[in-house]
């Protein structure tokens, strides 16, 4: 086994730190995301198009209330219908969740017959740009926050 330079293992933990953070925000969302495809797509797709985002927020909190710590995953007041004859419907969900300092701003894809995580950024002020550190603090956030 050939030892890796000091910039390429640094690349490989800060891709495995990636990966792990993928790994684990899809692990934690997978049951909310069931939940919220139980709402029917018609009812999603009334609410984006009247902009009606307190009904969508309403939805998101009960969902999240049975899987996570209150106030910890939250409606960013954004979110996309995409509707077309030829396809089946996708539903784009704005998404915030914050617990103890770790901060993820995503877009959850509702969809068939996959669903999405996109997660646009990730904050953990405490891990001081140190990107095992950072993941560290991210997944006890996500287990902290977790109810079940």
């Amino acid at each position: 086994m050939q030892d890796l330079p000091e910039g390429d293992r640094n690349m490989s933990t800060g891709l495995s730190s990636d990966r792990q953070r993928q790994e684990a925000i899809a692990s934690a969302l997978t049951d909310f995301i069931e939940d919220l495809k139980l709402v029917d797509v018609v009812d999603f797709v009334a609410y984006i198009r009247t902009d009606q985002h307190g009904n969508i927020e309403e939805l998101i909190k009960t969902a999240a209330e049975l899987y996570f710590k209150e106030g910890s995953l939250r409606y960013s007041m954004a979110a996309q219908a995409d509707v077309e004859w030829e396809t089946t419907p996708k539903i784009s969900l704005d998404l915030e969740f914050f617990n103890k300092g770790a901060w993820i701003y995503f877009t959850v894809v509702l969809a068939w017959p996959d669903n999405a995580v996109n997660v646009s950024y990730v904050e953990v002020p405490d891990a001081a740009g140190d990107k095992v550190k950072e993941t560290e603090l991210l997944l006890d956030a996500l287990k902290d926050a977790r109810l079940r």
